[in-house]
């Protein structure tokens, strides 16, 4: 009779280890549980500050111009300085993409490629679950996924590495991740984050990501 009170007194210890403070299972390894807060205090004001399109800039003659990632047609409007013509400044316009892009990620972090991103895209995907990703541009070729289900978080890092057979894909080891839970209900990721990644290939320098969010969720 008392090894079997034993037994019942030990499996509900187990049991009750395994749940965490809102009465869910405890994430596996890879997942991080959500601290959704009324309040997230911080400064949040990168949200107002943007950029242009990649590629875009303004040029010596006061004229947005752009390099590298540029339509093809656009370089018959300039002359050999790089002006654009005057009567071709319409048309170039309507080619080239020269909108105000505001940042929604102020972040820093060590992974292999990276360069800084200021822009991060989230979507409903269905119900219960919102993809997130950071931008990739020609600096930065390793991108921060958060898969958003219900309660969990599950932070990655995937490169597209420009060296052959270099693509690999980082999961997280440890870190939080704090939602406002008002904003999100509006459609508003604002959040604070710091994540590290398992790295095999050299274990004494760890791969991370930290940082704010502040981004709209985009429907399905």
């Amino acid at each position: 009779m008392k090894n079997i009170l034993l037994i019942s007194v030990i499996t509900f210890v187990l049991l009750s280890c395994k749940q965490n403070k809102n009465g869910n299972e405890s994430p596996e390894k890879g997942q991080i549980t959500i601290e959704w807060t009324d309040s997230l205090p911080g400064d949040y004001s990168f949200q107002k500050q943007w950029s242009y399109p990649e590629g875009v800039y303004k040029n010596e003659f006061g004229q947005l111009s752009c390099d590298g990632i540029c339509p093809e047609e656009g370089n018959a409007m300039k002359d050999s300085k790089g002006r654009i013509y005057n009567d071709s400044l319409k048309s170039f316009y309507r080619l080239v993409d020269t909108t105000h892009q505001f940042h929604s990620i102020q972040c820093e972090a060590w992974c292999y490629e990276w360069g800084g991103t200021d822009f991060i895209n989230a979507q409903q995907k269905n119900k219960n679950t919102v993809e997130c990703y950071t931008q990739t541009n020609a600096a930065t070729h390793c991108s921060l996924h958060l898969n958003i289900v219900n309660n969990i978080c599950f932070p990655t890092i995937e490169l597209k590495s420009i060296v052959a057979n270099g693509d690999a894909v980082y999961p997280c080891t440890v870190g939080f991740i704090k939602i406002d839970k008002e904003y999100f209900k509006k459609g508003i990721i604002k959040a604070d984050f710091n994540f590290n990644f398992e790295h095999k290939e050299n274990p004494k320098q760890p791969i991370y990501w930290k940082g704010k969010i502040y981004t709209r969720i985009t429907d399905r």
